[in-house]
């Protein structure tokens, strides 16, 4: 087995959840009430996305996280 290192985009919404994303690994995301939840229950699904990646691997489409910006736009 080989260790991977991803970035991890963390938000906390209205109710107070917690919600990781794997932007490298599209539609890799999960969520939690705590941080300590949130790391244990991200690394299952990075876990989990790559074992399938490796099902299908022919199909596998790998992005570079690059970076994060904000916005502003006046709507």
């Amino acid at each position: 087995m080989e260790n991977h290192t991803f970035s991890v985009v963390i938000e906390q919404d209205e109710d107070g959840m917690y919600i990781a994303t794997v932007p490298s690994l599209r539609g890799c995301h999960t969520q939690a009430k705590n941080l300590d939840e949130l790391v244990k229950r991200t690394k299952e699904a990075i876990e989990l996305y790559l074992e399938y990646q490796k099902e299908k691997a022919s199909e596998s489409i790998k992005l570079q996280f690059v970076g994060l910006q904000q916005i502003e736009v006046n709507a």
